[in-house]
């Protein structure tokens, strides 16, 4: 039976935890791999991390930064993690997920930190980010040798606006980019999704939707998750805090998909708003909680190695 796990939390938005000095940090041995099709510029990255183009748009060049993890060899056949960072399609950068990639890189994957096209750099309308984020993910496949990366171990993942995307990899049909290989699906084979916007009806974007950028009530409703739910949607997890009011989207998507027979869970974190998992000691307790769930899946291997700072450890409950 396919999976849907939702551990609940809260929308996100920017990522402000001091690891994301080290993003400034000169890299001595950055990555191995080199995508052919790919320009690289990882002078000033951590070590064992690589930035890889993965698209051109009419408004400039996308870019992924691939974290590598040890003993990494492009012979791997590694499962992979691609993140999407919040900011409500309009703002939002690819710091916001540098923990947990650089924690699943050590666990053994290849973590992928993907940019793509928002309002307020871009002048894009979400249906863009939906676009961009499906390239993403079909990059990744179709560059698995490079990679080191098996193409049928590949996870979704992002928080609030990231999360409304890696939904839609999984999930919807429409906003495939026309100058890529269709062959080369950009579904995922997992998600991790960080209080995802899944209900975008109930969240009134389309009538939101700025003048002059397309008819909004015409492209809401091809990239609204709750509008696909099905059978054998891959599995999923998702987090959300109890004081963020889209909880109750996602206790009802989980319901919806365990009556198609898909594999849905819902954890909360009391009392906890909008973008929680960013801050410790959410981030570690959300971070322990997926790589529980990856390795439900066969992802990882053996213990978790987050440490929860702090005394009186909060937990995340179980909804279903």
């Amino acid at each position: 039976m396919k999976q849907c796990v939702f551990i609940s939390l809260v929308l996100t938005t920017a990522f402000t935890l001091t690891a994301t000095a080290q993003e400034k940090a000169k890299a001595k041995n950055a990555g191995k791999a080199k995508a052919k099709t790919a320009k690289s510029t990882d002078a000033s990255l951590p070590e064992g991390v690589k930035e890889l183009t993965y698209k051109q748009t009419p408004q400039g060049e996308l870019k992924l930064l691939v974290h590598y993890p040890p003993g990494w060899k492009a012979t791997d056949q590694r499962p992979a993690i691609v993140f999407f960072f919040g900011g409500g399609w309009k703002n939002g950068t690819t710091a916001q997920f540098l923990n947990q990639a650089t924690y699943l890189a050590t666990r053994g994957m290849v973590a992928v930190r993907a940019d793509y096209r928002v309002a307020s750099r871009q002048q894009t309308t979400p249906e863009s980010a939906v676009e961009d984020a499906k390239s993403a993910v079909r990059w990744v496949r179709a560059h698995a040798s490079e990679l080191g990366v098996d193409p049928q171990r590949i996870v979704a993942s992002g928080g609030s606006a990231g999360g409304h995307l890696a939904a839609c990899t999984g999930m919807t049909d429409a906003y495939e980019a026309r100058s890529e290989d269709a062959k080369v699906s950009s579904r995922p084979n997992a998600m991790v999704l960080f209080n995802p916007a899944l209900d975008l009806a109930a969240l009134e974007v389309a009538e939101k939707w700025p003048e002059g950028k397309g008819d909004g009530k015409a492209i809401v409703p091809q990239i609204d998750p709750a509008r696909f739910i099905k059978k054998d949607i891959v599995p999923t997890v998702v987090f959300f805090g109890t004081a963020d009011k889209m909880l109750d989207h996602a206790r009802a998507f989980a319901d919806k998909s365990k009556s198609a027979g898909n594999r849905c869970e819902v954890f909360s974190a009391a009392e906890q708003p909008h973008g929680f998992f960013n801050r410790s000691p959410w981030q570690e307790i959300t971070l322990r909680q997926t790589d529980a769930f990856l390795a439900s899946l066969g992802y990882l291997k053996g213990e978790p190695m987050v440490k929860i700072p702090g005394e009186g450890k909060p937990e995340l409950k179980r909804e279903k």
